[in-house]
């Protein structure tokens, strides 16, 4: 895997779109844990959160032909992933709330040389008094810091994700950073939230690739990198 690394997600798209499908592994292997995150924050337990990371993923690339490049693949597939909750959402009987362009320029609470974001912590009894505290976040202000804060992205993707006004977006962001600043920065890094560890990983490349190369008439025997 690691000699792949330094291709770019449009450099491995285009390559699976001309037949070299094993290379789709690596686009799961690097948005599995913002997926992740993204399930929880919409307070989808383990289990769940899987399947819908499962489904996004098929998804996506069912679709890939007709992803333009006008927005990066990672605000992309999220926006399938927010998709797909809120259908098991509706599907199950509860009423949860998406509003579906911002441009501003503050930066996430969470900043350093060591890209925090993107570093998993192994903080396992930290990681869950994280995910109870968020839970009890409204939903609105919830999914607004998860996508800015935990998953990385900027306050205009994070507006054009939830179709909602610049204002809302800074009310919601700055709501969500005062129910939770004083314990965050005392106490976490963004990646100790709702981690994503490596046999998950492995699950969850194996099921979509599995079913993805059932549309292809091969066989997935594990992962090639």
């Amino acid at each position: 895997m690691t000699s792949f690394e330094r291709f770019t997600d449009i450099e491995i798209i285009n390559r699976v779109l001309e037949g070299e499908t094993a290379l789709y592994e690596i686009l799961i292997r690097r948005y599995n844990p913002c997926l992740y995150k993204t399930g929880r924050s919409y307070n989808y337990h383990h289990e769940d959160t899987q399947d819908l990371m499962q489904e996004t993923f098929i998804d996506a690339y069912k679709n890939l032909v007709q992803f333009e490049g006008r927005s990066d693949f990672k605000t992309w597939i999220i926006r399938i992933m927010l998709n797909n909750c809120y259908r098991k959402k509706n599907k199950a009987g509860f009423k949860n709330e998406i509003v579906m362009s911002i441009n501003d320029q503050s930066t996430p609470m969470f900043t350093g040389s060591d890209n925090a974001t993107g570093n998993i912590v192994q903080n396992r009894e930290l990681g869950k008094i994280i995910e109870e505290a968020l839970s009890n976040i409204p939903f609105d202000y919830r999914m607004v810091f998860s996508l800015r804060e935990i998953n990385g992205l900027t306050v205009t993707e994070t507006g054009r994700l939830l179709d909602i006004s610049e204002a809302n977006v800074k009310v919601r962001l700055n709501r969500a950073k005062a129910m939770l600043r004083n314990e965050i920065e005392k106490r976490y890094a963004p990646s100790e939230i709702f981690e994503f560890n490596l046999v998950y990983c492995d699950a969850i490349v194996a099921g979509v690739m599995k079913t993805i190369n059932t549309f292809n008439g091969t066989t997935y025997n594990g992962s090639a990198y």
